[in-house]
């Protein structure tokens, strides 16, 4: 063989493994980084797991739907005085102290004692009027977490099946316990501002509110327009989702002894 085809192979299998060590490199290099990602995760999410226990020890849980949680509120205010109210929804994860401050930004990544936390808190619209249940319409917002935490089943309302499978919906303050049952599901664009009223001049006012966002449900009950045309508060909760051209999801309560 000539010298200079002979040089000329050997360069090429140089070429070739050196762009083989490279990919192989590249390769490590994003398992490692893909490794990286997952455990600073997993530790994100163990956090937020640990935090949730330990608020979730000053409710006692009742093993009937009918009986709301116990809330030790001397416990919790002593923790954070922000405390206004308890969600407890029986049959999901719903189970979280709700917060209120005077802006809808603050417990976005801060937990309930107000350390910082990639998984926030359970916290009221700032416009509300507190403990809550006191406005025609109280919003109570949640992250839509992966790991399934906070309002993640909330957003799987959206399944007609699993909607009809929720029939209870516990809000709890110091003053009372307010007994609820899920009406509608919703999607909203994330800019729909006129969502977040609070307030009507009147009945008529507020059933047609509540019917505007009626006809866009997603799921709902059978006898929803016959709900809505007889409650004079509900409880909306609020969380992202991931469909293109929507981005928020909203479940609409009303107090069951209300429209009984």
């Amino acid at each position: 063989m000539p010298k200079q085809a002979e040089s000329e192979q050997q360069s090429k299998r140089r070429g070739g493994n050196i762009l083989s060590n490279l990919l192989i490199v590249v390769g490590v290099a994003l398992l490692v980084a893909a490794g990286v990602i997952y455990y600073n995760n997993w530790q994100n999410y163990d956090k937020i797991d640990k935090e949730n226990e330990r608020v979730a020890q000053y409710v006692k849980l009742s093993d009937e739907d009918d009986n709301p949680p116990d809330v030790d509120w001397e416990a919790l205010k002593a923790m954070n005085p922000d405390i206004v109210g308890w969600l407890q929804v029986p049959g999901t994860v719903v189970n979280y102290p709700v917060l209120h401050t005077t802006d809808n930004e603050y417990y976005l990544n801060r937990a309930p004692d107000k350390s910082e936390s990639i998984g926030g808190s359970v916290f009221m619209d700032f416009e509300n009027t507190v403990p809550g249940m006191v406005d025609a319409q109280t919003i109570i917002y949640g992250h839509h977490m992966r790991n399934g935490s906070q309002f993640k089943q909330i957003a799987d309302m959206d399944d007609q099946k699993l909607f009809d499978g929720i029939k209870t919906v516990w809000y709890v303050t110091e003053q009372g316990a307010y007994k609820l049952e899920p009406v509608f599901l919703y999607y909203i664009n994330e800019n729909d501002t006129d969502v977040r009223q609070f307030t009507f001049k009147d009945q008529k006012e507020f059933q047609e509110y509540l019917h505007k966002y009626l006809d866009q449900a997603v799921t709902r009950r059978a006898d929803a327009d016959q709900i809505v045309d007889k409650a004079k508060h509900v409880l909306t909760l609020s969380t992202c989702n991931y469909y293109e051209g929507y981005g928020r999801t909203l479940l609409v309560c009303a107090i069951k002894a209300e429209v009984e």
